[in-house]
């Protein structure tokens, strides 16, 4: 028998597999218009699967195809349907929640090796003596560093139950000696919503992370401590946020926009239109806004910055956004894993679709659409985006398009004048990072002393940190490389600096920061002067 006719049987019985769960999945989940593949005009599939289960020469296990099967039948739709583990099932929808069990800690892994990026403040590990700069070597006494060091299998380690115990040893610079801290896990709130702080004596600042569960409540907290320092103009920042829940983001649409304002709608082959329309409840319905998007906005903050063009309430700056119209829904399994299923498109006021185009089955040109737009142009010059589809027009009649993202009002293009090999090394090694571990760890005494973002940025200029990474740069193989470092000085420093403020202080110090030299902001405080 060859290889061909050897292996018929295995890819039979996944077909079989796959059709008995999307017919279950819809028998299940869909009332008045059940769907049952296996009893509609034939059982053929039904009597193969028994075939195979009976007779195929090797024993077959029934789970484990279904596993590998049903991400490979979701990618033949499109690219956002979607099937997720059960053992990741929980994690995908943590960010999107108010809160987690765990130890509250931000990491990436560096070298197969957990880096603490940020220990969150008030968290358990935190208390625990858990610092940035941290490198977890043992979790519950056995070793977890090498190959087996994954974001998934780290955050299935570290996550549990309220009130559990986990053991983490972390080695910390300038020291071969292990500290082994037990930690009990408790509640990690997730913000949403942060960076909430006045750009001039009466512009308000709102970096919106994403769209969760509690977007809209901690949006109305933040509006409120911009009221008490008297803003009179708005900036909500959604560049990289990469979307969430679509009722969040009309909750905090609402919030801007008069009585009976269009600010999305639904619509698939079994979903019926949805309007989604302005209460009138609004408390900044006339406020001067900003919006601010890039090529990673994607989804819910593509619905909101549409509906905030296409209503003309705002005025959108930066770059073309990612083009996500697409809607899913989450359908859990019995075993804890599910699918997010493509239900319907939505639509921007206008009756724009912003998804970009695809192919079925085709997700590898999907994914590498942003690095193509760079490719093309795109991110330094407007004229290169090239929209799909017809005109679309606002309520004042302003043209505006769809079929691939939103596009800003005003564009900003990507600034590489300074850009140099050098630079690009230094951070793509993750050399810039680690150095800027070390510097806190070694003068983590002093600069606790800094509690405000710009006292802590005025000391570290005065420091001349460019030149001390470049050392240590030279002495872990990036060669120093003066010329360079003199022309790309400037983003050096940012970079160094900023990740200095983030291990010191928080996520709010840190883009506070990278703001003060920010065109996309500049140019959002220009719009106001207009106005």
């Amino acid at each position: 028998m060859n290889n061909k006719n050897r292996y018929m049987p295995l890819i039979m019985a996944v077909c079989v597999i796959v059709g008995i769960m999307i017919g279950t999945f819809y028998a299940n989940h869909f009332s008045g218009n059940r769907l049952n593949i296996i009893n509609s005009g034939s059982n053929k599939l039904n009597n193969l699967l028994h075939i195979v289960d009976d007779q195929y020469v090797d024993t077959v296990n029934v789970n484990d195809l279904v596993e590998k099967a049903m991400p490979k039948i979701l990618a033949e739709l499109d690219p956002h349907s979607v099937y997720i583990p059960a053992k990741e099932a929980e994690m995908a929808s943590d960010d999107l929640k108010g809160s987690f069990y765990g130890i509250g800690i931000e990491f990436v892994i560096n070298n197969d090796t957990i880096q603490v990026q940020n220990v969150i403040a008030g968290g358990p590990a935190q208390k625990a003596g858990m610092l940035a700069g941290d490198k977890i070597v043992k979790i519950d006494g056995k070793p977890f560093v090498g190959k087996d060091c994954t974001t998934e299998e780290a955050m299935h380690k570290l996550k549990g139950p309220d009130k559990s115990t986990v053991k983490v040893s972390v080695k910390r610079y300038g020291s071969n000696e292990e500290y082994t801290m037990s930690i009990t896990r408790g509640e990690v709130k997730v913000r949403s919503i942060f960076a909430t702080y006045m750009l001039n004596e009466n512009t308000g600042y709102i970096r919106v992370k994403n769209f969760g569960e509690n977007t809209y409540a901690e949006m109305l907290v933040a509006l409120a401590e911009l009221s008490q320092e008297g803003f009179e103009n708005l900036v909500i920042d959604l560049r990289d946020n990469t979307g969430g829940y679509l009722e969040a983001a009309v909750q905090m649409a609402n919030e801007f926009l008069p009585k009976n304002r269009l600010i999305v709608y639904t619509e698939g082959r079994k979903s019926a239109r949805q309007n989604y329309k302005s209460d009138g409840r609004g408390s900044y319905q006339k406020m001067p806004m900003v919006v601010l998007i890039n090529e990673n906005s994607a989804s819910a903050s593509e619905i909101f910055a549409g509906a905030m063009q296409d209503n003309d309430r705002a005025t959108i700056v930066g770059r073309r956004s990612f083009g996500k119209g697409l809607v899913q829904q989450q359908i859990a399994f019995p075993d804890g894993s599910m699918v997010r299923l493509t239900i319907a498109r939505y639509y921007t006021p206008s009756g724009r679709c912003i998804q970009k185009p695809y192919s079925a089955g085709d997700n590898q040109n999907y994914e590498k659409d942003i690095a193509d737009r760079y490719q093309h142009g795109e991110f330094f010059s407007k004229d290169s985006i090239h929209h799909e589809g017809p005109a679309y027009h606002t309520i004042s009649g302003r043209t505006v398009y769809g079929g691939g993202g939103i596009t800003p009002d005003i564009f900003i293009a990507e600034d590489t004048t300074n850009v140099t090999s050098y630079y690009r090394t230094a951070v793509m090694t993750g050399l810039v990072m680690q150095f800027a571990y070390t510097y806190t760890d070694e003068n983590r005494l002093k600069l606790n002393s800094f509690k405000e973002m710009q006292e802590l940025a005025d000391h570290l200029v005065k420091q001349n940190t460019v030149d001390k990474f470049a050392t240590y740069a030279d002495k872990h193989g990036l060669q120093r490389r003066n010329l360079m470092i003199q022309r790309s000085h400037s983003l050096l420093e940012t970079f160094i600096n900023s990740r200095i403020i983030y291990n010191i202080l928080d996520e709010d110090a840190w883009m506070e920061y990278l703001n003060l030299t920010d065109k996309t902001i500049k140019a959002a405080l220009e719009v106001f002067k207009k106005q």
